[in-house]
């Protein structure tokens, strides 16, 4: 692979790090600010939201910029941003530095991906994309945890000061390592991509992916309370406990890219019915130790394993849509659930019957997403279909 694309991998892994460590860092965030649980939940909310929006709004207004420089702006933001939330003074100044460094998060990918498949030959796009999202899944597997640990032991800021620093550095490699574009990009037909992201297919498509993410994200946002509060681990024991969740990714989502490549429809309504199976019995797993360690596993490889099938599936409705666009709002749909289930699984705490219930409550949002997949199969009315291997643009 060329080094660029490695560069690229440097800024997923940033990109990947500053949005879910946060999980791990809830009760050290509302001591400090002196909000509820739930309102330090809520900035994951507002991350999610603001990729929701600023995916396809920064994506088509860039569109006929150098793919370099909005490489380089995207890291920029990202920086700043990461420092504005080291160095907040309340939770709204918080809030507010989360949603601007959301902004770089949705396009970046989407224009990172494009880069990535433009530097190598037509015969290893995949795995120049692969090695690019690598950088997400190495962000789960060891930055979340021990961005959790670090701001456990030195304070949540120091976990953000210590993601400013990656994105110094990945801005670094950027710009040594990614080439300038031999010709401009031409600007995006917006109207007609826009127009092709609209059909009732891609809508359906987008909808269970939101649902889908929604049920996951009303269990992770809330896990450190979860295994402190409802399965008594004591704080330490969370980090450990998340590199458990980043080995499931790893393992759902190969194999979950696997099955699609063979069988899609079918791999996306096995993974949907595995989801809903795993957060069901997770109402039971958590009041034991070692199954609940076992089953945040489970709940990593359930949720990665539909995401080769949800990209897949998206892109295909999505044909006739432009590449970056179709991408970012694949990244966007994933964003929307994530702060539907932040803030779903919120009420669930505090208006609803509480922590130990939420991962039942949250059973229901994926079988609402398996149900309007089958819907959607049902108003296609095709046989399933093998497809090519698509790597996930995942939150």
């Amino acid at each position: 692979m060329p080094l660029a694309v490695y560069a690229l991998m440097a800024g997923a892994f940033g990109i990947g790090v500053t949005e879910f460590v946060i999980m791990g860092l809830l009760l050290e965030i509302s001591v400090d600010l002196g909000v509820s649980v739930q309102a330090a939940g809520l900035l994951i909310s507002g991350y999610a939201l603001g990729v929701v929006v600023g995916a396809p709004l920064l994506t088509a207004a860039t569109s006929g910029w150098p793919r370099k420089v909005v490489l380089l702006g995207l890291m920029t933001i990202f920086t700043f941003g990461n420092a504005a939330c080291a160095l907040a003074p309340d939770y709204g100044s918080l809030m507010a530095a989360r949603v601007l460094t959301s902004f770089a998060h949705g396009t970046f990918f989407g224009v990172g991906s494009v880069v990535a498949t433009s530097l190598v030959a037509p015969d290893r796009r995949a795995s120049a994309i692969a090695a690019m999202f690598t950088g997400l899944t190495v962000a789960n597997i060891l930055g979340v945890p021990f961005g959790t640990w670090l701001g456990q032991a030195l304070g949540w800021r120091a976990t953000f000061w210590a993601v400013t620093g990656v994105g110094v550095v990945a801005l670094l490699v950027l710009q040594l390592y990614v080439p300038a574009d031999r010709h401009r990009p031409e600007a995006a037909d917006w109207r007609g991509d826009l127009k092709a992201m609209a059909r009732r297919p891609v809508l359906l498509g987008l909808l269970t992916t939101v649902l889908g993410y929604a049920g996951v994200f009303a269990v992770f946002t809330y896990i450190a309370p979860l295994l402190m509060h409802v399965t008594g681990f004591d704080k330490a024991a969370v980090s450990p406990i998340l590199l458990v969740f980043g080995a499931g990714l790893v393992v759902g989502n190969l194999l979950g890219g696997r099955l699609a490549d063979c069988h899609l429809q079918p791999t996306l309504l096995g993974s949907l019915m595995a989801l809903v199976a795993v957060l069901g019995l997770m109402t039971w797993a958590l009041h034991q130790q070692a199954l609940a360690v076992i089953f945040v596993g489970l709940l990593g490889a359930s949720a990665f394993a539909t995401v080769p099938a949800l990209q897949m599936w998206v892109l295909e409705k999505a044909q006739g849509a432009g590449q970056s666009l179709a991408s970012s709002f694949n990244i966007a749909a994933f964003n929307l659930g994530n702060a539907l289930g932040a803030w779903l699984g919120g009420l669930v705490i505090v208006h609803g019957p509480g922590l130990a219930a939420l991962t039942w409550v949250a059973a229901l949002i994926p079988l609402a997403a398996l149900i309007v997949a089958l819907v959607a199969l049902r108003l296609e009315g095709t046989r399933p279909a093998a497809g090519a291997a698509v790597y996930p643009d995942t939150p």
